[in-house]
């Protein structure tokens, strides 16, 4: 339209005041939404999940991380305590729960284990990986009276006795019991497997209520080196740092190796800038002086993997047991 002026009106200039007001309030809502992103983990406490009891060389090693991720990320973390099932509890528990960051699981091979051998419904994809922590050995140990001087001595009877020794474990599909099943059925031995909680299974030992137990270094290591227990065998590729005299059962012509791993883990679904700064703090706490320090006196071997690579590591594990266990018959629809 043309003004009486024979003039077009001024419109650019109207649209430029508009345009002007859009930018404006892009600009204010990026500077509102920029610390709701900051802003984790904020005041609310993070809590972190440990699947075994008070006092466990699990739980032991999580407090010690847990206070070196809490200075990092400046805010509080409580250690929850939710042992049974072999994990199953506390996994169950740490599924149902807010994916914002301040729910922690403390996560290890056991994933699989519950859940391949029945015990848990649903499998590692209900969680976010944040970072590998750690690495542990399972061994198999007798009391220092024994007659067994070594794997070998142990099986051979096992062999002549069908079902009579009997090989304690740290609870139905906890990892201590997929070992000692796997160590034993490659030999071709049969044993009677004897599930305690992780805290009855040493003194299930030392009471003679078990011939044996496969426990992790930390749970007999002062027993051992009183001179009470002894090792036979490290279910390890290579020989633990902790036990470097015991064989492992690779080098004595028995496929078996069941490493234990640690980390951590998030609801599915928890943000990737929360995953990123979790792992940021868990790398730091892991590679500091007091942690590796610490972990040489607990027998753990500090070994931090990141959100991406742990992930790759659960799933390739996954698969691997799945055939274990299908291979074992340790779930109980495969027998």
């Amino acid at each position: 339209m043309v003004s009486r002026s024979g003039v077009l009106p001024s419109r650019p200039a109207v649209i430029g005041i508009h345009c002007r007001l859009v930018a404006a309030w892009a600009l204010l809502a990026i500077a509102v939404a920029a610390p709701a992103q900051e802003a984790f983990p904020g005041r609310k406490p993070i809590e972190f999940i440990v699947l075994f009891p008070a006092g466990s060389s699990a739980d032991v090693t999580a407090r010690l991380l847990a206070e070196g991720v809490a200075k990092h990320l400046g805010t509080n973390i409580v250690v929850v305590n939710r042992p049974g099932g072999g994990g199953a509890v506390g996994y169950k528990y740490a599924a149902a729960q807010a994916a914002d960051g301040h729910h922690l699981v403390w996560n290890s091979n056991s994933i699989s284990t519950t859940h391949h051998t029945g015990m848990l419904p649903f499998d590692y994809r209900a969680f976010t990986p944040v970072a590998r922590v750690q690495n542990e050995t399972p061994l198999l140990f007798v009391r220092n009276e024994a007659p067994w001087k070594s794997l070998r001595d142990i099986v051979q009877q096992a062999q002549a006795q069908p079902g009579k020794l009997t090989i304690g474990n740290s609870g139905t599909g906890s990892h201590t019991h997929f070992s000692s099943v796997w160590l034993f059925r490659a030999t071709g031995a049969r044993v009677v497997d004897v599930p305690f909680n992780a805290a009855q299974v040493v003194p299930g030992l030392l009471g003679g209520h078990v011939d044996a137990v496969v426990q992790l270094p930390g749970a007999l290591a002062g027993l051992v080196k009183s001179g009470n227990v002894r090792a036979l065998v490290a279910l390890s590729a290579v020989r633990d740092p902790a036990f470097p005299e015991v064989p492992t059962a690779r080098e004595l012509g028995v496929n078996a190796a069941a490493e234990l791993w640690r980390g951590v883990a998030a609801p599915r679904g928890t943000p990737s800038r929360v995953v990123a700064r979790l792992e940021d703090a868990i790398r730091r706490a892991v590679e500091s002086p007091e942690f590796v320090r610490a972990s040489e006196k607990l027998l753990v071997t500090p070994a931090f993997l990141p959100a991406a690579e742990f992930g790759k590591l659960i799933a390739k594990e996954d698969a691997e047991i799945a055939q274990a266990v299908k291979t074992l018959g340790l779930r109980p629809d495969s027998k």
